[in-house]
């Protein structure tokens, strides 16, 4: 009831929006979370053990559903994660104010209650390859989202107070940087941040550097219509004093004689005709380029995926993008015993779209396996 977009999920379907507010689903999703974390629940009972076993690749919400599913399936799990502490993207990617920690860690802690092991500090990939897990495990599920961060190939993205909203994130949410040097990483806190981008990444981006004490301008090449990131959040951005400059896009970062951003050169949109994404392609008008202070520029454009688990992996067929292809009803790859799913399958997207994902490869992984003898 957090992070999910359910204005544009379940609560769209409700037959209430037609004429009133739908029913606040989210809330009570919310509500009924919070009411069993803090009440306590019986723990399932595990069914005896089925001597199979499986690799978990990842441990944010799609690798954590999958490995609890079949846990209570009766199957032995073991979850290897790179980063040293368990969650994902739900630790590294999502500040504190929008998604506590202490819940993470609390679904964290359930998953290992099931018998679920949880090896961090494990890149697979570098350590071991999923080639190799399969000589161990009985099937292997590919977990590993989509977080290789994405530029626009400008001049500039390399001086000094250039981030990608993946590190600049990583380095507050996860390693704590806003308490260095109690803490072992830094961050720029910047004076004048601009955030680049109009999605649920950039309002945490922007929204987190506020915390931190920065004048921050979200730049956003489309309309506020055309934003991608939930209303919601726009507005919580808007109340905590982040300005908006739409139809405007950087062309080039400025620096100084030691390497610093120091300004961002703009160009201003107009909208054209829709594109691909059914939203109005932004066109630049010539002429009208202008210059804005900056000392931090936060990028959050997108992710992709990371290649170093499909390129180890012998025969594992990817898109023209290097996603991973598979069945979308069971997650089944191009490697017999090989599931996938999550954002190293669709791109970034939801966080119920990934456990829904990992739901879906846990039954078929369970039937697999049980068809195996």
């Amino acid at each position: 009831g957090r992070v999910c977009p359910q204005e544009t999920q379940c609560e769209k379907l409700c037959v209430l929006g037609r004429r009133y507010e739908p029913v606040a689903i989210g809330r009570l999703e919310r509500f009924a979370a919070d009411y069993e974390r803090e009440h306590g629940y019986d723990p399932p009972a595990l069914p005896p053990p089925t001597g199979k076993k499986v690799a978990v690749v990842g441990s944010g919400p799609s690798g954590l559903t999958a490995a609890a599913d079949l846990a209570k399936m009766g199957h032995k799990v073991v979850i290897f994660e790179g980063l040293h502490v368990p969650g994902g993207v739900l630790v590294y990617g999502i500040p504190e104010f929008r998604l506590p920690k202490s819940i993470v860690q609390a679904e964290v802690d359930f998953v290992r209650s099931l018998g679920v092991e949880i090896r961090t500090d494990w890149v697979i990939g570098k350590i071991r390859t999923v080639d190799e897990l399969l000589e161990e495990y009985d099937a292997v599920y590919i977990a590993t989202g989509a977080g290789a961060p994405t530029f626009m190939g400008i001049p500039g993205e390399n001086l000094n107070g250039v981030y990608s909203a993946n590190e600049y994130l990583t380095r507050v949410n996860l390693m704590k940087a806003y308490q260095f040097p109690e803490a072992d990483t830094p961050v720029r806190r910047g004076r004048k941040v601009a955030v680049i981008g109009g999605g649920n990444v950039a309002m945490d981006a922007a929204r987190t550097a506020r915390r931190l004490g920065a004048d921050v301008t979200v730049i956003y090449r489309r309309s506020r219509a055309e934003m991608p990131a939930r209303l919601e959040e726009i507005h919580h951005a808007e109340e905590e004093g982040v300005k908006f400059q739409f139809l405007t896009n950087p062309v080039r970062y400025i620096g100084n004689d030691e390497g610093w951003v120091v300004a961002a050169e703009c160009i201003r949109m107009e909208l054209g005709e829709p594109d691909s994404s059914g939203r109005r392609r932004p066109v630049p008008v010539p002429g009208s380029e202008f210059t804005i202070e900056v000392d931090q520029v936060i990028v959050a454009i997108g992710t992709h995926a990371n290649p170093l688990v499909p390129s180890t992996t012998r025969d594992l067929r990817l898109n023209e993008r290097g996603y991973i292809v598979v069945d979308p009803e069971t997650g089944a790859t191009s490697r017999e015993g090989v599931f996938a799913g999550g954002d190293i399958v669709t791109g970034a997207a939801t966080v119920i779209e990934a456990m829904g994902a990992g739901k879906r490869a846990a039954r078929a992984i369970d039937a697999y396996l049980r068809g195996k003898g």
